[in-house]
């Protein structure tokens, strides 16, 4: 079973090269694929949270904010 992407390849080529990097191997722009991918799934049930404990079923851009305070 294939896990599902979310992120682009590219989008972690542009990233890394916008942090500075004159290169980046494919095997790198996956690997920060993959833990950004994580790092927004756990932000995103964080965030899930806040928005239920304020009675919502909608999360918003404060939520996340408070998630990411709150990791």
């Amino acid at each position: 079973m294939t896990k599902e992407k979310y992120i682009s390849l590219n989008a972690m080529d542009k990233l890394m090269r916008k942090a500075g990097a004159i290169r980046v191997s494919e095997d790198a722009k996956q690997a920060l694929a993959e833990v950004l991918e994580e790092k927004a799934l756990e932000l995103g049930a964080l965030a899930k949270r806040m928005a239920e404990h304020a009675g919502r079923r909608t999360v918003t851009g404060k939520d996340v904010q408070l998630a990411l305070k709150n990791e």
